[in-house]
């Protein structure tokens, strides 16, 4: 027998039961920002130098680059385009880059719990010490914001073993460090159940583009042909389905990124009508208005 990790039992998707998002729509699309700080010449580095690297200066200041420059022109790209925007938030931004939240804060875009450092892992912390890291960071949101997250991403999605177990004991509602579906999940937790939110490992821009070594052009035409065949899938067979883009300031923050990502958006756009453009948070809540037994459950 396969070892198992008792999460989550196997589904197809075909024979699952069919729901709707509001209005009546079949696919639900949302944007995930990675806001992001690092330690300077600590941690994981990046893909884009050699392994010798990947702590340097120039690494450090490469991944900089995206909360100086690249998060405000992105920004300025959703609000010119007026596409809503979930932003999973290293905490020590709030210390670091105080104006990047605030600039979140005034759009009333979702904030989600993603560790205090991406120059860390959850991976190999002791339980103790893995529910510490949540409560600190669940803590300075909520204090920040007036209101704590409900959804989380692990830093590099590292996870131990009880790490669902944590969050849902924590008060979290959904998280989106499990990557199998195409549809919200519930995942079995030892004192009840998660949501796992559908997340990219591909249609990801610090993945396609830095690990897979995509052109700005091959990874929008990626986002584009997902799409496409998402909402055409959707509509044929009935199946809500969720279209997740995680983007990194840093990596489409550059201009001529910026250019080619703005043409995906205009596209998705012209479908604005037959799409939900929305958060995750929505779609977590939306999941759990529907009647019991709908979404399956362990």
């Amino acid at each position: 027998m396969l070892k198992q990790h008792n999460r989550y039992p196997y589904s197809s998707l075909p024979s699952r039961a069919q729901y709707e998002w509001p209005d009546g729509k079949k696919l639900a699309v949302y944007v995930a920002m990675n806001i992001e700080a690092f330690s300077y010449g600590e941690g994981k580095g990046a893909a884009i130098a050699p392994p010798e690297q990947a702590r340097s200066h120039s690494i450090f200041s490469w991944r900089d680059y995206g909360n100086r420059v690249g998060f405000w022109r992105l920004m300025d790209m959703f609000d010119e385009l007026n596409i809503p925007v979930e932003h999973q938030i290293n905490t020590a931004i709030y210390e670091e880059c105080p104006d990047i939240p605030s600039r979140i804060r005034e759009r009333g875009d979702e904030f989600l719990g993603h560790g205090y450092t991406n120059s860390e892992e959850q991976e190999g912390l002791s339980e103790d010490d893995e529910r510490a890291m949540i409560r600190s960071c669940t803590k300075a949101i909520s204090e920040q914001e007036g209101k704590r997250p409900i959804g989380w991403m692990s830093p590099w999605l590292s996870n131990n073993e009880t790490t669902m177990d944590i969050l849902q004991e924590e008060g979290y509602r959904y998280v989106m460090d499990w990557t199998m579906d195409d549809q919200p999940v519930w995942i079995k937790t030892r004192n009840g159940k998660i949501l796992s939110m559908p997340y990219p490992v591909e249609a990801n821009d610090n993945r396609g583009i830095v690990w897979y070594r995509y052109t700005s052009a091959e990874f929008t035409e990626m986002l584009i042909d997902n799409f496409d065949e998402m909402l055409e899938q959707s509509n044929n067979d009935g199946h809500a389905l969720v279209c997740p883009i995680s983007l990194h300031p840093f990596v489409v923050g550059r201009p001529y990124r910026i250019r080619q990502l703005r043409r995906a958006f205009e596209h998705i756009l012209n479908y604005r009508d037959k799409i939900w453009l929305t958060t995750p948070g929505e779609i977590c809540t939306h999941i759990e208005n529907l009647p019991d037994g709908v979404v399956p459950f362990a």
